[in-house]
C-alpha cells in the first residue's frame, strides 16, 4: 500500500519525482532512464526546473510497476495507453494461494468483503470500527496472519481493476496501520531472545509488512525495536551494535526490483558482524533464485515461529560450547 500523495503544488496537482518513486516503487534513476530510452514518462518542469508528473502519468506508472512485478518487460508497456495496461493486468491470473500463502480462510471472506464495501463508501470511521471489531473477534495474531495479508492483496486488485480510487487505497493503508500500531502497543514488551531490529532499506516505503512482522515476533516473546522505513545501511549497523541486536529484520515489497534488493542485502550483510543475523521478509523473496550467505529468507508470517526457534536453538548450543 502507498502513503498519501504529496504534490508539487495545490494548483498543479503534479507529483514530484520523489512522490512518483514513493507511490510506484520505481527509483528516480529508473524513471530518468525510461524517460530517455522510451520517451515515457514525460514530466514537465516546475518553477525551479525540477521534474513534475501529471496525475495520469502517475496512474500509468503505478500499473506499469505492478505489471513488472508479474514478469513483463518495460519496453513492451511504455507505449500502451492506461486502459490497455489495465486490461493486461486484469487478464493475468494471480498466483495461486498455495504459492503466495495469502489465501484467507473461507470464514474470513465476508469480513474482507465488508471491508471493501466500507472502503468504497469512503467511511473511514466505519472502516476502522470494522477492523477493531474483527480484531476483537479473531485476536491480534489471527487478525494479522490470516486476514491482513489477503486483504492487502484484495485492495490492490480492486484498485487495479478500477473498483476503488487511489485515495481509497490510501484510506485503507492509514486505517490498517493505525489498527496494527494499536495492537503492537497492547502487547507487553518482549523479554526473550533474540532481540530483533525491524526496518526497511532505502527505496522501500511500505510499512505494513514491518508492522505485521512486529506483531508476530512480539507474540512469540521476542524483543522488537522498530526503526521505521528507509534506514541507510550504515545507520542500521550502528544501531544494531549500540543496542546489542541479535537479528536485523528487513521487509521487502514487490515494488523493489530483485537485482537491487540483492545488492542492498549483500552490502548490509558485509557491513554487519557475522553474529548478527539478517532475516529478509516479504513476497519478493518467494521468487529469489539464489540464497545469500548469512541471510534467512522469511517469505511468510507463519515461518516466523520456526525462525525464532532455530535462532534460539543455535544460540543455546553456542552458549553451551562457550
Amino acid at each position: 500500500m502507498m502513503s498519501r500523495t504529496k504534490w508539487s503544488s495545490p494548483e498543479s496537482r503534479e507529483a514530484t519525482i520523489a512522490t512518483v518513486e514513493r507511490e510506484t516503487g520505481v527509483s528516480k534513476d529508473t524513471l530518468r532512464v525510461w524517460e530517455r530510452r522510451y520517451g515515457f514518462p514525460r514530466p514537465g518542469r516546475d518553477s525551479r526546473g525540477e521534474r513534475v508528473y501529471p496525475p495520469e502519468q502517475l496512474e500509468k506508472l503505478r500499473v506499469i510497476s505492478r505489471l513488472l512485478d508479474r514478469g513483463m518487460r518495460p519496453g513492451r508497456l511504455m507505449g500502451l495507453p492506461l486502459p490497455e495496461l489495465l486490461q493486461r493486468f486484469q487478464a493475468q491470473e494471480p498466483a495461486p494461494p498455495a504459492a503466495t500463502g495469502r489465501a484467507a480462510p473461507d470464514g474470513l471472506t465476508p469480513m474482507m468483503d465488508e471491508a471493501i464495501g466500507l472502503l468504497k463508501s469512503d467511511d473511514e470511521v466505519a472502516l476502522r470500527t470494522h477492523f477493531a471489531r474483527v480484531l476483537l473477534r479473531l485476536g491480534l495474531q489471527r487478525f494479522t496472519v490470516e486476514l491482513v495479508g489477503p486483504l492487502n492483496e484484495l485492495v490492490g486488485e480492486a484498485w487495479a481493476r478500477g473498483q476503488i480510487a487511489v485515495s481509497q487505497e490510501h484510506i485503507y493503508t492509514e486505517q490498517m496501520q493505525h489498527v496494527l500500531r494499536q495492537g503492537i502497543g497492547s502487547i507487553p514488551p518482549g523479554a526473550q531472545s533474540p532481540s530483533v531490529m525491524l526496518t526497511t532499506l532505502p527505496g522501500e516505503q511500505h510499512q505494513l509488512g514491518l508492522l505485521m512482522a512486529n506483531i508476530c515476533l512480539a507474540a512469540e516473546g521476542a524483543r522488537c525495536i522498530s526503526l521505521g522505513v528507509q534506514t541507510p545501511a550504515w545507520d542500521i549497523v550502528h544501531a544494531a551494535r549500540r543496542q546489542g541486536i541479535d537479528v536485523v529484520g528487513l521487509s521487502f515489497s514487490e515494488a523493489l526490483r530483485l537485482k537491487a534488493a540483492y545488492a542492498m542485502l549483500e552490502d548490509l550483510r558485509a557491513r554487519l558482524p557475522a553474529e548478527i543475523e539478517i532475516w529478509a521478509g516479504g513476497k519478493l523473496w518467494a521468487r529469489a533464485p539464489r540464497p545469500v550467505p548469512g541471510v534467512r529468507f522469511v517469505t511468510l508470517l507463519t515461518q516466523i515461529p520456526g525462525a525464532l526457534a532455530a535462532r534460539r536453538g543455535s544460540h543455546g548450543r553456542r552458549t553451551e560450547k562457550s
